[in-house]
């Protein structure tokens, strides 16, 4: 089991990667005792443990991720049929977990709230 240092210090990079898309409405939470980010008080991502992340994302965007890279996303059990795919914090680059970050925000982040940040050309992912 991860210690609370470890935990701290995994949703540090994520945290710093959310603030560095400069996604309107983020902030702060915890979610099943673990840190986590919400826009509007919606859950984004949460830590599961230090090396394993939750992110929401569209069914269609979780079965291509996990089809592209299993190295780095992947489903347990428990998240079969819900709309999150778990990722490695070990193995994931910056540059892609940041661009996944704004995804889940995407997702989550009311019409309104969305329509204030354009949506990056598709050639940027």
């Amino acid at each position: 089991m991860s210690d609370a240092g470890d935990l701290d210090t995994a949703f540090e990079r994520v945290h710093a990667l959310a603030q560095s898309r400069d996604l309107p409405g983020i902030t702060r939470s915890t979610s099943y005792g673990t840190p986590a980010l919400k826009v509007r008080g919606k859950l984004i991502v949460r830590l599961k443990d230090a090396d394993t992340l939750v992110l929401l994302c569209p069914a269609e965007q979780k079965t291509l991720l996990m089809e592209i890279s299993p190295e780095i996303y992947f489903e347990t059990a428990h998240y079969i049929g819900y709309p999150a795919v778990l990722i490695r914090l070990s193995t994931i680059a910056d540059e892609e977990l940041s661009l996944r970050l704004e995804d889940a925000w995407r997702f989550k982040a009311p019409k309104t709230l969305a329509a204030q940040r354009p949506t990056p050309a598709l050639a940027t992912r």
